[in-house]
């Protein structure tokens, strides 16, 4: 193989091109492995073969040689055959959300044999009421909340929406909209006996125009295949995501999701352009604009992104897509400690600047983590911090140039002790599996209680150790990882089973802890059934009061998505 002069990078592989986070890389790449995870996704996946991948890699000590090393073949593949089932054979049944949490059920109507009937009639062969049809559709990816709904219905089309909620709003029958189910608290799965409204079936691209690059699709189109649409016609989807191959862009969009790309392309307030949205009367709001500006009254469609289907169930979306970039490259580093994490990505954001679409860290127990539960293989030598940066730009040589620049930058001044680049396509899965399995892994090791943390990025790191010694034995791991480019932590704790003397350590702790920073107890995941009470940690009285009145104001019989993202009033 190749040696590396440290002052220059290698030319990146063509077959590396593709969007920021270019694990899909749609038609210079072909798809190679779906990313859906495991059971956990509840889709059908094939089994991929395994295979071997080397990286580049090199010894960064402080005065480092002037030749990289060669490739090593250090890395197994990441690909791993998974399971059909919706569940793994030996999990325990989950308890049901109101045996587990204090809530009580509101005065909705309970669905009869005329309800069902009558939504024959709407969606006719598609209300599903077998129980274990409906038992994936209660139970949320996690497998920490349980509902007990009769009813699941799935229209294609906003009128069969409209219908559907025009019928409940008459009925006083609480609804529970549900897109991929990928959600991480509690806000896709029924709490009682809501009617699951599945937007399974609203899978139709509306239009693509390859000038402006604006996608406009139904909410039940799956994330990935969306990416692989736009790719193949030269743009990117703006929002990337771990559970791209199952989760839906109306629930995205619903929940405000961020990702992987959200250093590079900002959140979905600015990326969408307009929405189709049916209210809880049956109302249809089409505001499903194509248009970049339009200075006309109010941005009603900023109401419906992160609401998670509390004001109006979303069922179509136009969205901005930026053109696929050229050339792609991921670096896989190792820092001595969170101090040189914060230091190197001072110095990635000066050196490689327009080109920088991902800067994510995660500590050394969430490697030990996917090494033991998912067999990966670390690419570096074992460090308290690895970094994971992405490039992606429109000349391979320029950016491969800058890039080259930046790590000579690090490794002689110490900020990266070990590190591997990768550029073409399967190689660059391997390390994205890294950072994006994680989820997989933790889920893998017990209970999770999951923490999603905006702060001042100086401070993203300084509650883990903190809680490390508040939980000590109690806890089995305590982890850190994220998106530090957006000041987004993912404070992840594990235990044998739930426990609730091990939630009352953590709940209100963590929530307070945040508050002091003036950081948000929600970056990305939304508020959902688990989240909806520490709401106030983030929101003044004021707000939290306006939220609840355009709540009443939407939805004034409260039938869409009851107990979820506001507070239970008194």
């Amino acid at each position: 193989m190749r040696m590396l002069s440290r002052s220059r990078l290698g030319p990146c592989n063509a077959s590396g091109g593709g969007g920021p986070g270019a694990r899909t890389a749609g038609a210079m790449v072909p798809h190679l492995v779906p990313r859906q995870l495991v059971w956990l996704c509840r889709r059908q996946v094939a089994c991929a073969r395994g295979a071997s991948v080397q990286h580049r890699t090199w010894a960064g000590v402080s005065g480092a040689p002037s030749l990289l090393s060669p490739w090593r073949a250090t890395v197994t593949s990441p690909l791993v055959c998974r399971s059909s089932s919706s569940t793994p054979p030996s999990a325990p049944k989950v308890v049901l959300t109101q045996e587990r949490y204090p809530v009580t059920r509101l005065p909705f109507s309970v669905v009869s044999e005329d309800d069902l009937a009558a939504f024959e009639r709407i969606v006719p062969g598609r209300v599903i009421t077998d129980p274990e049809v409906l038992e994936a559709s209660n139970v949320d990816w996690l497998r920490t909340v349980r509902g007990c709904s009769k009813v699941l219905l799935r229209p294609r089309t906003s009128q069969e929406v409209a219908h559907i909620l025009r019928y409940c709003h008459e009925r006083n029958l609480a609804v529970n909209p549900q897109g991929g189910n990928t959600g991480m608290v509690g806000g896709s799965v029924p709490v009682f006996d809501e009617i699951i409204l599945s937007t399974a079936l609203m899978n139709e691209v509306i239009s693509f125009h390859s000038v402006s690059g604006t996608l406009v699709c139904q909410a039940g189109c799956v994330l990935e295949e969306l990416s692989r649409y736009v790719e193949e016609r030269g743009f990117v989807m703006p929002l990337d995501l771990g559970a791209k191959g199952s989760c839906h862009i109306g629930g995205n969009v619903a929940t405000n999701a961020g990702g992987l790309r959200f250093l590079r392309y900002g959140s979905l307030h600015g990326t969408v352009l307009g929405l189709e949205v049916v209210l809880a009367d049956g109302t249809v709001l089409n505001c499903l604009s194509s248009l970049r500006k339009d200075n006309t009254g109010y941005d009603l469609k900023q109401l419906f992104i992160g609401s998670e289907g509390t004001l109006g169930v979303i069922t179509a979306v136009s969205i901005q897509c930026p053109p696929k970039p050229r050339a792609v490259n991921v670096a896989f580093l190792g820092c001595p400690g969170f101090a040189e994490v914060l230091q190197t990505f001072t110095t990635c954001k000066g050196l490689l600047g327009e080109i920088l679409s991902a800067y994510e860290f995660m500590d050394a127990e969430c490697m030990w983590l996917v090494t033991r539960h998912l067999r990966l293989a670390s690419p570096v030598q074992e460090s308290p911090f690895y970094v994971l940066i992405e490039t992606s730009g429109s000349r391979a040589g320029h950016d491969a140039e800058k890039l080259s620049d930046f790590l000579d930058q690090v490794l002689s001044s110490g900020l990266v002790t070990d590190g591997t680049v990768a550029t073409d396509q399967m190689k660059l899965k391997a390390l994205w599996a890294l950072r994006e399995r994680i989820s997989e892994a933790l889920s893998r090791d017990g209970y999770v209680y999951k923490y999603d943390l905006s702060l001042p990025t100086e401070r993203l790191y300084d509650l883990v150790p903190d809680l490390r010694a508040r939980l000590g034995s109690r806890a089995k791991h305590v982890v850190g990882y994220g998106h530090l480019g957006d000041g987004n932590l993912h404070l992840n704790v594990t235990s044998e089973a739930f426990s609730p003397s091990l939630l009352d350590a953590l709940e209100p702790y963590v929530y307070e802890w945040t508050a002091r920073q003036r950081g948000s107890v929600s970056a990305e995941h939304g508020l959902g059934f688990k989240k909806r009470g520490v709401l106030g940690y983030s929101k003044p009285p004021e707000a939290l009061r306006l939220m609840q009145q355009l709540k009443a104001l939407l939805d004034p019989k409260g039938i869409l998505n009851p107990y979820k993202t506001l507070p239970a009033q008194a």
